[in-house]
């Protein structure tokens, strides 16, 4: 996972609360293998209507997106972050997050921003009268701000999380940070113990 300390771009504003985890990225999607590729199926069931936020070419190439309240409820699928992440978002502004997805997020490098629904509605109203607003999350200030229209509020975020983030340090990373302990415990191992290695 790659270090996040600030994420500037430009917003979608999803106008929807309750988003669940099918919503974002359907079941019929969840047969593939990879942990890439998801992109195509964000949203796949909205993306067929012409006027969808995601299809409107103001929208184009933004990283952050704004959504309703309770953003990423439902199934525990790692697959809702991996195709926004896919897509190429970054962040996710919302009042409210599922918990499940809120973890998961962290954990692959995108960054969940909680804001109260009137920041958020402050927001929206921006980013729809000017595509090209350009919004900043902090994550070592914990702040989300847009300068040009006067929006600057802090949010919330644990110190372990964000330490996380800072370091890019997914699950695995940070069991690395424990590796001469392990490599010196595998060294001293009694050889009559069980192993697993790759060739079995």
């Amino acid at each position: 996972m790659k270090a996040v300390r600030v994420i500037t771009g430009r917003a979608v504003p999803l106008e929807r609360s309750d988003v669940d985890t099918d919503q974002i990225i359907p079941a019929s999607w969840l047969k593939r293998v990879e942990r890439t590729g998801f992109g195509q199926g964000l949203f796949a069931q909205w993306r067929d209507q012409r006027d969808f936020v995601l299809n409107r070419p103001e929208y184009a190439g933004a990283t952050i997106l704004l959504a309703g309240p309770n953003f990423g409820t439902g199934s525990s699928r790692e697959h809702a972050v991996w195709a926004l992440s896919d897509y190429g978002f970054e962040a996710v502004v919302s009042p409210r997050f599922g918990d499940i997805f809120r973890n998961n997020a962290t954990k692959s490098g995108l960054v969940p921003v909680q804001v109260p629904q009137q920041v958020l509605d402050q927001l929206m109203a921006a980013v729809k009268k000017d595509p090209s607003l350009e919004l900043t999350i902090d994550i070592e200030r914990l702040v989300v701000e847009a300068p040009s229209a006067g929006i600057e509020v802090a949010f919330p975020l644990d110190a372990f999380t964000q330490h996380r983030l800072l370091e890019g340090l997914d699950d695995i990373g940070l069991t690395l940070r424990y590796e001469a302990g392990i490599s010196a415990y595998e060294a001293r191992r009694p050889a009559w113990l069980p192993v697993v290695s790759a060739s079995a």
